[in-house]
């Protein structure tokens, strides 16, 4: 994904306002051999193109004076509540380098498997992304899940999941963390268990119904003289 940036000459507090009130954001490129960049960058275009998955997982062509630089988004400042970046950070990609990124999964498949076609069960996403080390060459935009084999009663793991060639995932500590848990939806589960709770009701309602038939009724007292 490519984007445009322009250098900044000016630093600062009051500099950085003057900079965002002519709808430009300020940002910093560091990392390398080189001395961190400053600069600045369209912010409508920037707006939009943080909406965009690969902007966040991806490594990126940022183009400052005609130059092409590789560079991988760290990090983003925005205002507490108006729709406002503040400030934007980016680093420097070295080819022969690995690097940490978190790449997000993504899921299907799960409406054609037996957990949630057939067994009323839905698919618990329980991670949503996962940190890998890799080159840059390496780097996936996404990791594909496919679904379609989950039963119910059943979890899928990391270990169930074949990352991109040369990919290694981070998971601190964790050996094999939960990616989808398999859920019984609450309706499902009622409608299963009430023929069960009628079938093991209807002896115990035949059994307190039966000494009440052989209980002989009682005699009235006879009337005095």
């Amino acid at each position: 994904m490519k984007f445009v940036a322009f250098e900044r000459a000016k630093q600062g507090t009051g500099a950085s306002r003057r900079l965002r009130n002519t709808g430009r954001t300020p940002g910093i490129v560091y990392g390398g051999t080189v001395e961190p960049q400053l600069v600045e960058l369209d912010h409508n275009a920037l707006w939009h193109a943080l909406k965009k998955e690969a902007f966040h997982s991806s490594i990126l062509d940022m183009e400052v004076d005609g130059k092409s630089n590789k560079v991988l988004l760290r990090d983003v400042q925005m205002h507490p509540f108006k729709p406002l970046v503040l400030h934007i950070d980016f680093q420097r990609v070295d080819a022969n380098t690995k690097l940490h990124m978190k790449v997000p999964f993504h899921f299907s498949g799960d409406e054609n498997s037996p957990a949630v076609k057939t067994d009323g069960c839905i698919a618990n996403h329980v991670l949503t992304e996962i940190e890998v080390l890799c080159l840059p060459a390496d780097l996936p935009e996404f990791i594909a899940v496919d679904l379609s084999g989950l039963k119910k009663g059943a979890s899928l793991h990391l270990s169930d999941i074949k990352l991109p060639k040369g990919v290694t995932a981070v998971t601190h500590g964790k050996a094999n963390p939960v990616v989808v848990s398999v859920v019984m939806v609450a309706g499902a589960d009622a409608a299963e268990a009430a023929p069960a709770a009628e079938a093991a009701a209807a002896p115990a309602a035949a059994g307190k119904a039966a000494p009440a038939a052989k209980t002989p009724a009682a005699k009235a007292p006879a009337a005095k003289k």
